[in-house]
């Protein structure tokens, strides 16, 4: 007896595969390649034709055929049963593919730092929402490193992330941490002029929240000097978005990511010690599973935040490097 080769068909063209299984379901119940075509709106020759490219693929003979009727083998009854009462469930499973594709739809996973969702991410979700409608927003807002295959997550935004095989990074900015303080505290006090200047002054610094440690930062120039940020260690915090807050409240020297101090030195809140100097701390990247069919919600969102990043000359913002350097105070 012949098998029905269901592992080779899974391999043949979806489209193509559906509308042979169609062009035979329909000729056994109909009894006859005339009779289903009328039904399919197609030539008795193209609906034979069809089911013959079904045989082919499955490697077994489905029908009978004569001159005058055509009747099912033994294996093309048993394949009728076992794909009637699912063809269409199959056939709007694939119209559910193929309207996603042109319209994104469907539940986003995303996983970002809260300040940073906050402040970067959240606006662009109305007009997002308002171009893409179908998609649905599930964001989980936490300050550490998911697994995106094994947690479901569609798309992790962030620094400092290791890539797990298959893992796809797309740049958005660099993550350099820069040395501010509020104008209050610096008040009556000796400007910094080199990085060593900063052991006399109340550091806020960060504790690491996947090691534990505080961070020591060293610090580099344009002419490709380095020297390490020695501040006191006067207040230890593991969130960069409370170190932020902490330095413009005056209590001292913070050593933080310039997104997170971004709008604080632009709105004057925070001035910028040591201009010419900053450390690196890599990238800020969206990170998502391969790029190979990648899901239309997947894409746009990825696109859209790109572009976003890229009209509001974020890259250039985030940078510490002393061509970018936001509002400063210059060294006496």
């Amino acid at each position: 007896m012949a098998i029905i080769n269901f592992k080779h068909l899974l391999k043949i063209n979806t489209v193509e595969t559906l509308t042979n299984l169609e062009s035979f379901v329909r000729s056994a119940e109909a009894g006859g390649f005339s009779a289903a075509a009328r039904t399919l709106a197609l030539t008795p020759a193209a609906v034979s034709r069809n089911v013959g490219m079904l045989e082919a693929n499955l490697g077994v003979r489905l029908f009978h055929r004569s001159t005058r009727q055509l009747t099912l083998t033994e294996q093309g009854e048993r394949f009728l049963y076992a794909i009637r009462g699912n063809l269409h469930a199959l056939q709007s499973a694939i119209s559910d593919m193929n309207s996603e594709r042109d319209e994104p739809s469907g539940v986003l996973k995303v996983s970002m730092v809260p300040s940073f969702a906050m402040e970067y991410v959240l606006p662009l979700v109305p007009a997002l929402m308002a171009r893409y409608p179908r998609i649905r927003l599930d964001w989980q807002l936490e300050n550490r490193q998911v697994n995106l295959a094994g947690e479901g997550v569609d798309v992790a935004m962030g620094g400092g992330i290791q890539l797990a095989p298959g893992v796809v990074a797309r740049h958005v900015g660099p993550a350099h941490v820069v040395a501010v303080a509020a104008p209050s505290y610096l008040q009556g006090r000796a400007i910094p002029e080199q990085p060593r200047d900063l052991a006399t002054l109340a550091g806020i610094v960060m504790r690491s929240v996947q090691t534990g440690r505080v961070q020591h930062w060293t610090l580099r120039n344009a002419q490709g000097d380095e020297a390490l940020a020695a501040v006191q260690e006067q207040l230890v915090l593991n969130d960069p978005d409370a170190i932020s807050q902490a330095a413009v409240l005056g209590l001292g020297v913070a050593l933080a990511p310039m997104p997170h101090v971004l709008a604080h030195l632009e709105q004057g809140r925070l001035v910028r010690l040591l201009p010419q100097w900053y450390a690196d701390a890599g990238s800020i990247s969206m990170y998502y599973s391969s790029r190979v069919l990648l899901p239309a919600k997947t894409r746009v969102f990825i696109d859209y935040v790109v572009a976003a990043f890229a009209e509001q000359d974020l890259a250039r913002r985030f940078s510490g490097a002393p061509a970018a350097a936001p509002l400063t105070l210059l060294s006496k």
